[in-house]
């Protein structure tokens, strides 16, 4: 039996559609830092882990299969009171790995701001009671009603890509060499096929009873995330990994090395 450690926020989901019906997979979900974590200490044989953590680890990863986005994400986002050129300090979300070391990058290459950074646990407010600025991922970026609060928003999506012109891969499936057998390549491809086929029954359930937050999920899988892994996205990696090795986040990364499906 395979052990799979997923994303437990909503845009991993699609790519998950069915996994857990199958008889010759163990699936558990946890937050991203959490499953990079399992996957390293040889908890998992297979995880859905931040890109910054396949740069650092060696890992072989899934092909064609990605969270990714090409602008803005919407559930990855700086939460400030202050114009980000007058923040001084950033409360960073302890569930996150790859977007701190983003946040890291950004501050340096296009905001040109050298702030202190802290971990903290994923609360708005209380992040904000000891930071200018805080950093939250996942369903607890989406929904975060910053209006409220009279907090901006910044999408960090939308300013990789605004820096770049690239795509930004949050996540891929990874793992050890020789850890997943081609048939369940394949197997996790066509999962991933089946979901992008089913996303409003996927936002559904994610949100019973709630047509307001079901809405915004629904729109949010459609039109902010991406689940393909091509030869931008590598290029979009490689730029991002090289980026993080400056700044020490990274020792320089070996080159992407994939699975083999059967499909090829």
């Amino acid at each position: 039996m395979l052990r799979i450690g997923a994303v437990s926020y909503l845009n991993a989901r699609p790519v998950v559609y069915g996994l857990d019906a199958r008889t010759d997979i163990a699936l558990r979900f946890d937050v991203p830092s959490r499953c990079a974590a399992l996957l390293e200490e040889g908890t998992l044989d297979l995880g859905l882990i931040p890109s910054i953590e396949i740069g650092r680890g060696g890992y072989a990863v899934v092909p064609h299969v990605a969270l990714a986005s090409d602008g803005p994400v919407a559930s990855v986002a700086l939460f400030t009171r202050r114009p980000i050129a007058e923040v001084e300090a950033i409360a960073l979300d302890t569930s996150s790995r790859t977007s701190a070391a983003l946040v890291r990058l950004l501050c340096d290459e296009r905001w040109r701001i050298r702030p202190a950074f802290m971990q903290e646990a994923p609360d708005l407010d209380a992040m904000l009671g000891v930071a200018d600025a805080a950093l939250l991922i996942g369903d607890n970026a989406l929904f975060a009603d910053h209006a409220a609060r009279g907090l901006e928003k910044i999408d960090l999506g939308a300013e990789w890509t605004a820096h770049t012109g690239l795509p930004f891969v949050w996540a891929m499936w990874a793992g050890r060499a020789g850890a997943v057998a081609p048939a369940m390549v394949d197997a996790l491809v066509e999962a991933r096929d089946e979901g992008l086929a089913h996303l409003d029954e996927i936002a559904a359930a994610y949100a019973p009873g709630d047509a307001g937050r079901r809405q915004t999920a629904s729109r949010y899988l459609r039109e902010n995330m991406k689940y393909c892994l091509g030869a931008r996205h590598e290029t979009a990696i490689r730029w991002f990994w090289d980026g993080a090795a400056r700044l020490g986040l990274v020792e320089a990364p070996a080159p992407l090395r994939f699975y083999r499906g059967e499909q090829g």
